[in-house]
């Protein structure tokens, strides 16, 4: 009887060791890791960059189906992680920067010369990234999702500033990409070149941890 007790025992403690390390493993896994999908956690304090996808541009036009407005083949953000608890859940950033070169972008609106300079301002902006892969950007309380374009017209420099209330994207992980689609901003400010609803449209991939050694690819758990 007393062997049997024990061998009982016994098999009452692995199971719940079992029970017990099967969900802390699981809870190991944060929403950001590196190289694979549950591979090596980002550290809160990370600094996050990406480019826009290979061959892609990021653009601006005067209304969601339309093709008329600014184009750019240049632009980088960078992401500071502030939090990144166990997945499912939700990741927050800190969008610290996000340009524009404006060498590479061009305008088609009648009237325009080209592009001088397009500035993103009011950072930096909260970002959230969710085990779904929902990214959300919210400014600071108060303030907005604001950018500012400069125009080359005969006639000189025409100011454009857009505002937005936030952003709204996809984080993918077949390719370590966020993208943002047709993301409605309202003429805040400008000339009659300054078309009245500005629609931006980007995808920024290879999404990659700088602060790790290699600069490793960024996954949503």
């Amino acid at each position: 009887m007393r062997t049997r007790s024990l061998l009982a025992v016994a098999g009452v403690v692995a199971a719940l060791s079992v029970s017990t390390t099967v969900p802390s493993s699981a809870a190991d896994t944060p929403v950001l890791t590196t190289g694979s999908a549950g591979g090596t956690p980002v550290a809160a304090g990370d600094v996050l960059n990406a480019s826009l996808a290979s061959g892609t541009a990021a653009t601006l036009y005067s209304s969601s189906t339309g093709t008329s407005g600014v184009s750019c083949s240049s632009s980088t953000f960078t992401a500071a992680v502030t939090d990144n608890p166990p997945a499912p859940g939700t990741a927050t950033e800190s969008l610290t920067g996000h340009t524009f070169d404006s060498a590479s972008c061009t305008s088609n609106v009648v009237g325009v010369l080209g592009v001088t300079g397009i500035t993103v301002d009011n950072l930096p902006y909260s970002t959230t990234v969710s085990s779904d892969g929902t990214v959300a950007v919210a400014p600071a309380a108060g303030s907005s999702i604001q950018t500012t374009v400069k125009l080359r017209t005969l006639l000189g420099t025409v100011t454009c500033v857009y505002r937005a209330a936030g952003l709204s994207g996809t984080a993918s992980n077949t390719d370590n990409s966020i993208a943002f689609t047709n993301q409605q901003f309202t003429k805040f400010s400008g000339s009659s070149l300054c078309f009245a609803s500005g629609y931006f449209t980007a995808k920024y991939a290879p999404v990659s941890d700088t602060s790790q050694e290699g600069g490793p690819t960024v996954h949503v758990n």
